[in-house]
């Protein structure tokens, strides 16, 4: 089963998919995001075309890990996309996802402009889908240890 990681944003939308047996993270392309109804309806289209079975969305709390408004409003869009796939959504805490995609871009030698230009492009949006997404399929895998037998 394919899981599709999403880092919601304002401007865009990180994505990332996982291969079909779950166990590796790779980041697609952003998509612009253009309203919720349009944004679920994308989405739609992409699970469709990638066989998603589960879905994982980032959940931005506060440092503290109180939740505030950009996390009820994750919290709002995974209950929509849920209920017009048909697929489980989870959510996950994602505060250091965005401070490890821009750390990761420093790492590989990005310029200031490189890294500049990967904000812009959403690559840091969809790098942070795919740390957010590496991050379930390893609990995940973990937790399917921790079952067995």
């Amino acid at each position: 089963m394919r899981v599709l990681g999403v880092d919601l944003g304002s401007r865009r939308i990180g994505l990332a998919v996982s291969d079909p047996e779950a166990r590796f993270a790779f980041p697609l392309d952003a998509i612009e995001s253009s309203g919720s109804t349009r944004d679920i309806a994308a989405l739609r289209t992409l699970i469709a075309e990638q066989e998603i079975g589960q879905v994982v969305v980032g959940l931005p709390l506060h440092m503290d890990g109180r939740s505030g408004p950009e996390a009820d409003a994750a919290k709002r869009f995974a209950a929509s996309l849920a209920d017009a796939t048909g697929l489980p959504v989870a959510l996950l805490d994602e505060r250091w996802t965005t401070v490890e995609a821009e750390r990761g871009l420093q790492a590989s030698g990005a310029s200031r402009g490189k890294r500049r230009k990967a904000r812009k492009s959403g690559a840091r949006d969809s790098m942070a889908a795919s740390i957010l997404l590496r991050t379930w399929l390893e609990r995940e895998a973990n937790l399917n240890e921790e079952t067995r037998p």
